[in-house]
């Protein structure tokens, strides 16, 4: 059988291929040779080199080689004529402090086609001083802390064996992309470590996460609006807030979130495992449809399974309204493990707008505290339930389908 990731594999890569099959050595363009130091800030060196390979009409590979490298900020900004590689082998530094354009992220990478990123390097954010100053979680007016990673509209994209650490916010955000897979890919920063999402993605379409490690203090995989046919699979992650879709609904121009797969994927002591989230008393009116949960292991998970459809953190909202997000065509399925709280699966849906086509199979999770036994909390929920179930699903409402 065909599956949905041996399908966004094929896609990923025939454009690439047609590339490599006709490609030359590329041109090496290592940046000691545009003035580099490794007592001086290369963010000149870097741009100087990556404006030549933009240029050049055969492929570059841009190389920082072993070492420790301080980068004050730099972007990286396309079109490129031909395949660009930027292979990271040192460490790169960001500043601890404050980075020159305060309105900018540490390294920006836009409008690039055929890009791979590699080399088994460090992208260091150096964010522990600056995680003493987030307050965003009750300032609205919070002063702005800079990415480490941020794509915008690249497309056709590699980025793998490469490390991004304790960045002082999020560790990457990847923005109206196409064709882009993460592998080999480590993201790392300490669980207290505020707002340190791993990969962030909006408006994106056929992005893989594969056979990578994600520990971070918030989401290790966050899915925002116009999303398609997003892959999750083989990723460790923990510690961290797991792998959520949402929060949605809060502006009205969001759109639809069809085709999102997480599979054979292992959460280590996360606060949640798979998650939905949609505001209340918000004005958008989206779909999200097509998720599939699959073949994943928690291991001392707080909240293991949850679509939330009164996401309301610190009280910033109120349950006036419901959410007007519609949720269907949801698939759970083998999920097992350990439960850190009694309540093992969660699924509050909309009372405007209940969740349909909820099928659930082969869940056995346990809880061995003593809060209680493991419990269930559903509600304008009607599943088709299959298979091994533990706890019993939604057994309190009436009229749930088992097969």
């Amino acid at each position: 059988m065909v599956t949905h990731m041996f399908v966004a594999e094929i896609l990923l890569f025939l454009p690439l291929l047609a590339f490599i099959v006709n490609a030359q050595e590329p041109a090496i363009l290592d940046i000691t040779k545009y003035g580099a130091k490794s007592d001086a800030d290369i963010s000149e060196a870097l741009s100087n080199a990556w404006k030549e390979a933009c240029l050049s009409n055969t492929s570059s590979r841009i190389v920082i080689p072993p070492g420790t490298w301080s980068l004050s900020q730099v972007k990286l900004i396309g079109p490129n004529k031909s395949p660009i590689e930027l292979q990271v082998q040192g460490t790169l530094k960001a500043p601890i402090g404050q980075l020159p354009n305060k309105d900018g992220e540490w390294i920006t990478i836009n409008y690039v086609n055929y890009l791979e990123i590699s080399g088994g390097g460090v992208f260091d954010g150096q964010g522990t001083e600056a995680w003493k100053r987030n307050d965003c979680h009750k300032n609205k007016n919070c002063a702005k802390l800079p990415l480490n990673l941020s794509f915008n509209f690249i497309n056709n994209t590699y980025i793998h064996d490469v490390t991004t650490k304790d960045s002082k916010n999020f560790h990457v955000n990847c923005i109206s992309s196409h064709n882009v897979k993460f592998q080999r890919f480590t993201i790392s920063a300490p669980d207290e470590s505020p707002n340190t999402d791993g990969i962030h993605l909006g408006r994106d379409s056929n992005i893989t996460v594969i056979d990578s490690i994600i520990q971070t203090g918030d989401d290790c995989v966050s899915i925002g609006d116009e999303s398609t046919e997003i892959h999750v699979e083989n990723v460790t992650c923990g510690p961290g807030h797991g792998i959520s879709v949402g929060s949605l609904g809060s502006n009205v121009a969001e759109k639809d979130v069809i085709g999102i797969y997480v599979k054979n994927c292992t959460f280590l002591s996360t606060v949640n495992g798979v998650r939905v989230k949609t505001w209340p008393s918000a004005p958008a009116r989206l779909e999200v449809k097509n998720l599939h949960f699959e073949d994943i292991i928690m291991d001392n998970v707080s909240y293991p399974i949850i679509i939330d459809q009164e996401y309301c953190p610190h009280n910033l909202c109120n349950l006036k309204d419901p959410s007007y997000v519609k949720i269907s065509n949801i698939f759970i399925k083998n999920i097992r493990g350990t439960s850190h709280y009694p309540e093992a699966v969660t699924l509050v849906c909309s009372r405007t707008n209940p969740c349909v086509n909820v099928q659930i199979s082969d869940v056995d999770l346990t809880y061995s505290g003593n809060l209680g036994p493991t419990t269930t909390k559903c509600a304008n929920v009607n599943p088709t339930l299959s298979g091994k179930l533990n706890p019993p699903i939604c057994a309190k409402i009436s009229g749930a389908q088992s097969s």
